[in-house]
């Protein structure tokens, strides 16, 4: 999982909930195995404000809500909980509940390099069981990069690479475009540009400065 396990054994999903609500450090819990998550750096806890503040921009008015690190999921009810980077609900229940989401729309994990190989494979597939889930964020914190899987028709999901600043994500069922310059507004964040080499056939990429 990524994190260290805070004992060796096994808990019931009362107990996990129970240490949820006294303990200052935040826990995933999958299969019964309950694991402390470990703290961000500064570039990866202003990216995640950066997305939730352009998210919530984008959805005033609209009966959603936009949620960051805190807000635990249930990924599967009973078998795994955990915490996502962002996520955006508009789900009656999940508009109502105080502490565990059920049915995302948006899921946003920013990479870590501790966490990033789980976050594309593993934890990915756990998310595609989702049924409400729609849109997958993962985004770099050390170049500008945001890998956005979506879910199309008959559950296939679809895969693009965005790499400059002025690429845009359209999220039609939130109503809404997010932007990769307000992803990484004031985190200092380079993008990679392609340059063609008129004397080299290839695509050759440089960070810009």
């Amino acid at each position: 999982m990524g994190q260290a396990e805070l004992q060796p054994r096994i808990y019931t999903v009362e107990e996990y909930m129970e240490l949820e609500a006294h303990s200052d450090v935040r826990h995933e819990f999958f299969e019964g195995e309950v694991f402390a998550m470990a703290g961000g750096t500064v570039r990866h806890n202003t990216i995640v404000l950066n997305t939730a503040f352009a998210l919530r921009q984008g959805l005033r008015g609209q009966k959603c809500k936009v949620v960051a690190e805190n807000v635990q999921l249930a990924v599967q009810k009973g078998v795994y909980h955990n915490y996502p980077d962002v996520m955006v609900t508009c789900a009656p229940d999940d508009l109502r509940a105080e502490r565990t989401m059920k049915e995302p729309v948006l899921v946003v994990e920013v990479l870590s390099k501790s966490t990033e190989s789980i976050d594309r494979t593993w934890k990915f597939n756990q998310y595609k069981q989702l049924p409400s889930l729609k849109h997958y964020l993962l985004v770099s914190q050390t170049t500008c990069s945001v890998e956005w899987y979506r879910c199309e028709a008959n559950d296939i999901w679809a895969f693009t690479a965005l790499v400059l600043l002025t690429d845009e994500i359209p999220l039609p069922e939130l109503g809404l475009v997010l932007k990769l310059s307000d992803i990484y507004e004031e985190t200092g964040v380079s993008q990679m540009v392609i340059r063609y080499d008129s004397e080299d056939p290839d695509y050759r990429n440089r960070e810009d400065k």
